[in-house]
């Protein structure tokens, strides 16, 4: 059990694994992204298709044009990806506020994306996670250093569906996800991808270090029984969904029996009150990392403060003002209900199919901004008017009265009856109806198709995408230790100050150890079954049960002899009369577009008809 506890006395030295990599500075890097911003405008002076920029043998992004980037870039090749990643985002930057030139800088970033993936694709495979983790600064407007970040960071900012989705990026993020690849600060924002010759927890705050695994640990239960495993996306995703399944059993527990909730024998907090209030506080202070989400965050805590304060008030009184504090705590626990069972999606989100419908839902309430924004005025409008028409003949029965009947209308129920007496009144809400029942609400769904139809159409980017921004959240806040929520509590109030706290305070080192004591005693059951999955189930012995379950991968593979094979029979018979590459010979030249081969194909009559003219005049 050494492994769990030790810390090496340098945590900085340079492993013999190491691969080194070019560290250039915010103005080199920013001088690049210019050169390359120079280069993108003079490929594309005009504006161009996006579909026709990311073909693959299109005549936009040619190998030719690949190379002029890779040259352009001189020295610092690594940095590519990111300065045209950087370029990218300054291209949109300068679509969305120049709209005169909109297409022309779309195109633009689409250009500068697709590059950097096929960069990438041809770069050497053991500088990928390098590539792909080193981060690096640029220069800002203002004059300053902006924050490190990495390609994959800089993709993920940006929402780069293109580059996300590239067989190389989703390796280096299921590398991740699994843990095979571990992230760690290192000094002087120095970045290194080597292999991982020890353990130890290491703050996320500046720089993430990528570091392998699962091949050089030792091979057993105490080699693998490590508290920074729970920094492991897959893990903590896993340990989420399970404490989030106690804690709406805990919530049925809670509110399953108003009538027994009210009696006299449940006067103080019950054992699941108790539970659940505490696990609503662990998870008011996790947060949601989603905009939309925060909405639903938001609604949800304040539900359960509610409910918190009137039942303390109900519990600090007596007589008929307990028992009505008490049942309007109970009323509004009951109404946090949809709330709690709709943020279930946030949890089970990494499964394809529910990440994919929680893109949709977010693309579709962002479209919908629109239409809330015309029925806000609109409502407006005619609240204003049909109160004035109200109050006309000298009494009002308050604005409640207005709204809610231009709500249920708006639900398809409306009181024509409530203006009958008044025509005035009654057209106007005949107008109101027909604006938002013809006009208005197929404005929403016409909205909601489009976005709709623009996800699913590429919906298996927009999912790869969406699960790299999971994976790299996770591992990209700024915590030192993990503390899933609810124990997230207990690092608050019990590990916190003895890093914070003046006489309290623990050198560095002590603080590491100490963290690591408490999450060895709190997780002791998960890092156990961590443990035994990582030492048993993974190891290389069982690959052969594992392949036979699975079945092997073998569609890429390219191997000399399964180009002519040689076979064993009795007749004489064989599969390579014709050698394999005399068919290749036969097929087309996928690798160029038709305009290419045709271009290709008249300078090589060029050169001929100019050898046959050179041969008549001698």
């Amino acid at each position: 059990m050494s492994n769990f506890l030790d810390v090496p006395e340098n945590v900085d030295r340079a492993s013999l694994y190491s691969v080194a990599s070019v560290k250039p500075s915010p103005d080199t890097l920013t001088k690049l992204v210019k050169r390359l911003r120079a280069l993108t405008l003079a490929l594309l002076p005009v504006e161009v298709d996006p579909a026709a920029i990311n073909e693959s043998t299109g005549r936009v992004i040619t190998p030719g044009v690949i190379s002029a980037y890779q040259t352009a870039a001189g020295d610092f090749v690594e940095a590519l990806p990111y300065c045209l990643l950087r370029a990218r985002a300054e291209f949109m930057w300068d679509a969305n506020h120049n709209p005169a030139d909109y297409g022309e800088n779309v195109g633009r970033a689409i250009a500068c994306e697709v590059l950097a993936r096929r960069i990438v694709h041809l770069s050497p495979p053991d500088r990928l996670r390098s590539i792909m983790s080193s981060r690096y600064q640029h220069r800002q407007l203002g004059g300053g250093e902006s924050d490190m970040t990495s390609a994959l960071e800089v993709a993920i900012d940006s929402h780069c569906t293109i580059f996300l989705s590239s067989n190389e990026a989703q390796e280096v993020v299921a590398a991740l996800w699994k843990g095979d690849l571990i992230q760690h600060n290192i000094a002087n924002n120095q970045i290194d991808c080597k292999f991982f010759p020890f353990q130890i927890c290491i703050p996320l705050l500046i720089l993430l270090k990528d570091v392998p695994y699962a091949d050089t640990r030792e091979h057993s239960f105490w080699g693998h029984f490590n508290a920074s495993r729970l920094n492991v996306p897959r893990y903590q995703n896993i340990f989420r969904i399970i404490i989030w399944l106690f804690f709406l059993f805990a919530y049925s527990q809670a509110v399953r029996e108003p009538l027994e909730r009210l009696g006299e024998s449940h006067g103080m907090f019950d054992e699941w009150e108790i539970v659940l209030y505490i696990m609503a506080l662990a998870f008011t202070m996790e947060g949601i990392a989603l905009s939309f989400w925060n909405v639903i965050a938001f609604i949800t805590d304040s539900l359960f403060v509610a409910a918190f304060t009137l039942r303390v008030i109900g519990l600090s009184s007596t007589g008929e003002t307990s028992s009505d504090a008490r049942l309007k705590s109970f009323q509004v626990l009951s109404f946090a209900a949809p709330f709690i069972w709709m943020k279930l999606v946030t949890v089970f989100d990494g499964y394809k199919y529910i990440g994919t419908m929680q893109i949709c839902v977010a693309r579709m309430l962002k479209e919908s901004g629109i239409f809330f924004a015309l029925l806000s005025v609109l409502a407006i409008g005619f609240s204003q008017g049909l109160f004035a028409l109200d109050a006309a003949d000298g009494s009002t029965e308050g604005p409640s009265v207005v709204v809610n009947i231009l709500v249920q209308s708006l639900l398809s129920s409306p009181d024509y009856g409530k203006f009958a007496s008044s025509p005035p009144g009654l057209i106007l809400y005949y107008l109101w109806n027909t604006v938002t029942a013809i006009i208005l609400l197929n404005v929403l769904i016409s909205l909601f198709s489009s976005a709709y139809s623009d996800v699913i159409e590429d919906a298996e980017a927009q999912y790869l995408a969406f699960f790299a921004a999971k994976t790299v959240g996770m591992i990209r806040a700024p915590d030192s230790f993990v503390y899933p929520a609810p124990f997230n509590l207990i690092e608050t109030f019990f590990v916190v100050p003895f890093e914070m706290i003046p006489g309290f305070k623990l050198s560095r080192k002590s603080y590491e150890t100490f963290n690591r004591y408490v999450m060895g005693v709190l997780f002791f059951i998960p890092l156990t079954v961590i443990a035994f999955y990582e030492a048993v189930y993974e190891q290389q012995e069982h690959s052969w049960l594992k392949n036979w379950l699975l079945g092997a991968d073998e569609g890429a593979a390219d191997y000399a002899e399964s180009r002519d094979p040689e076979v064993d029979d009795a007749n004489g018979m064989k599969i390579c009369r014709v050698p394999f590459e005399e068919l290749v010979k036969m097929f087309p030249n996928t690798q160029k577009s038709s305009e290419a081969v045709i271009i290709s194909e008249i300078n090589e009559l060029k050169a001929q008809l100019a050898r046959v003219l050179e041969k008549l005049e001698a």
